[in-house]
């Protein structure tokens, strides 16, 4: 999908014009699979939209131990630099486990578009708030949920993504052994409700 029809999906992008000009501050970004967009502790300015492809977003412990923090399927958004770095640093490594293509503006560009633009200010504070519930939500499937219940919400959240990534990934996610989850997922279980949605 190019750029401009994914921001004309929104409804706060949904005027031609908005989309065209802001579109244009964008610049294309091809990567390899096994290619890193991101590196843990390097330096990171850009907002990132996946236009096609797939990445995994990850944390690397001192002791080396990876753990996945998200995963992603184009087209979508990337989560907020805001919410992925401190200080100019990136907190999490970024790899595409596909051939990707994306689209980026610095983050000091958007800020500039949310000032001058009610529609892409209206339209970032939404994405923020959309990555800020997914958090929430991850965080509270971890906290409260059995083995058993994080793979049932998980299938409800991501439907296809039991199939689009690995399970070893997925295991890693929901905080389960891969041993774990190879076991949980011969089991049927129940829709898990989550209190977080009503």
């Amino acid at each position: 999908m190019d750029l401009r029809t994914f921001l004309l999906q929104s409804p706060d992008l949904s005027g031609g014009v908005c989309a065209d000009e802001f579109s244009s501050d964008w610049e294309r970004v091809r990567l390899n699979k096994g290619a890193h967009l991101t590196r843990q502790e390097d330096s990171e300015t850009g907002e990132f939209i996946l236009l096609s492809g797939r990445l995994v977003s990850s944390i690397c412990d001192q002791g080396g131990k990876e753990v996945c923090v998200g995963l992603f399927v184009g087209p979508c958004v990337v989560t907020p630099n805001i919410a992925r770095t401190r200080d100019g640093l990136s907190l999490v490594s970024m790899v595409a486990t596909t051939d990707a293509l994306l689209a980026r503006i610095d983050s000091d560009e958007l800020t500039n578009w949310m000032v001058s633009s009610e529609p892409v200010r209206n339209w970032a504070n939404g994405i923020l708030r959309e990555a800020l519930s997914r958090k929430a939500d991850r965080e509270w499937c971890l906290a409260a949920l059995s083995g058993a219940e994080r793979l049932v919400w998980f299938r409800q959240e991501f439907p296809s993504y039991e199939s689009t990534f690995s399970h070893s990934l997925i295991a890693s996610f929901l905080g389960v052994t891969p041993v774990t989850m190879s076991r949980l997922r011969g089991k049927r279980q129940e829709p898990v409700e989550n209190p977080t949605t009503g």
